[in-house]
């Protein structure tokens, strides 16, 4: 990290923390990345803080697994034992997981020790029949468990984020493919979304299709047909976006984890 910006877990969650509700679910994400400055930890603070208490909300109760510090966390395959698995946005995946060489242009955050975490639970997750939800850094996670390409860097960024001096995250319009999850999930067509991102899928991992696309034509969101598994590039979790959005899209996760619940 940089500038002693350090995010502590009373900082993101409600008062009581994830005990109790149901269903049960793991939330993977990393409270600090490499390069945080202040300013992305009071994001990280918001929007895990939003993420955990929306959760709660809707009764659910959630296990927070902070992949910045692996070395004190569980086998990635004790997920298995939740009824869902949530993963939230961050810093950049490695670029050799998905095959990347070279330079990346703006990278930022890369944590490899919590990439292959977060990738070995995704796929513990769905040989368990788990539902899996991915959020912004989450989703492309999704991709790249599955053999997917991820695109290192969004040259014409102006749909994606602020540019030098404005705000990093903005509204921004897309368009959900029609008979998608996403589509029953979002519930209409055209949706306003807030982002904040210079990568996104590129080409799709094995079993995954497209299921919203960025007026440019960038991949917004994925989903597998046979599985409940959805990755949206997305931030439903900004506490400036729409609330109704949000709870639909939990409200949707944790159905489908109540439906696919772990033995207990």
């Amino acid at each position: 990290m940089t500038g002693g910006s350090v995010v502590h877990r009373h900082e993101v969650e409600p008062e009581g923390g994830g005990s109790g509700g149901d269903p049960r679910v793991a939330l993977l994400v990393s409270l600090n990345f490499p390069d945080m400055t202040e300013h992305v930890a009071d994001l990280v603070r918001r929007f895990t803080r939003t993420a955990t208490t929306t959760l709660r909300d809707l009764g659910a109760g959630y296990e927070l697994y902070d992949t910045s510090d692996v070395a004190a966390l569980p086998d990635p395959a004790s997920v298995t034992g939740f009824d869902g698995l949530l993963l939230l946005g961050g810093g950049d995946i490695d670029p050799e997981l998905y095959g990347h060489r070279g330079e990346v242009p703006n990278s930022y955050g890369v944590d490899r020790r919590a990439d292959e975490y977060s990738i070995a639970a995704i796929r513990a997750a769905e040989e368990a029949g788990r539902p899996v939800f991915g959020i912004c850094r989450g989703s492309q996670l999704i991709n790249v468990a599955h053999g997917g390409t991820i695109v290192p860097d969004i040259e014409d960024y102006r749909l994606h984020r602020g540019g030098p001096g404005k705000p990093m995250f903005l509204d921004e319009k897309v368009t959900i493919v029609e008979g998608t999850r996403v589509a029953a999930m979002a519930g209409e067509r055209r949706v306003t979304v807030r982002s904040g991102h210079h990568q996104a899928v590129a080409e799709p991992g094995e079993g995954l299709v497209v299921a919203a696309l960025a007026d440019d034509g960038v991949i917004e969101a994925v989903e597998h047909p046979e599985r409940w598994v959805v990755g949206v590039q997305w931030h439903p979790e900004d506490p400036d976006g729409s609330a109704e959005h949000r709870i639909r899209l939990f409200a949707a996760f944790l159905a489908a984890c109540r439906d696919h619940r772990a033995p207990r």
